[in-house]
């Protein structure tokens, strides 16, 4: 059964609700995710059609296949946007107790430094992986 979650940026200007259904976490641990967050990016699995974003989000094309949001006022990760679907894998950071999510997955888990290390068992995907799973060939 889904639940109706509520989140916000840091300083509040930007809300934002979802529904989750189990709620699974995911990292990354892309150079570009480490970059923007200085550490693994994390993200909640959410029912795509069941969020909404109110504030002054702003958004930049990060690659040829995604995008990243963050608040305009104090500059809060908001989500990762894979552009091919319009997907929104929103920072569970925004969440209390990160939406009561679980770890299930780590992307570019072959890039994560040593010192990042997540421990548990869950799946940690390759560079390929994760690449094939995001940016599908075009054919």
């Amino acid at each position: 059964m889904s639940e109706d979650i509520k989140g916000q940026c840091l300083c509040g200007a930007v809300q934002i609700a979802a529904s989750v259904d189990s709620p699974r976490l995911r990292a990354c641990h892309c150079d570009m995710c480490r970059q923007q967050t200085s550490g693994a990016f994390f993200s909640l699995e959410t029912e795509p059609s069941s969020i909404t974003v109110e504030g002054p989000v702003k958004v930049y094309d990060s690659s040829d296949w995604a995008t990243r949001a963050f608040c305009g006022t104090c500059g809060s990760t908001l989500w990762y946007g894979t552009k091919h679907d319009d997907a929104k894998n929103l920072a569970a950071g925004l969440f209390p107790n990160a939406g009561g999510g679980v770890l299930k997955v780590e992307f570019f888990a072959d890039q994560c430094p040593q010192g990042y290390a997540i421990a548990g068992d869950h799946r940690k995907m390759t560079t390929d992986e994760t690449i094939a799973l995001f940016a599908p060939a075009e054919e």
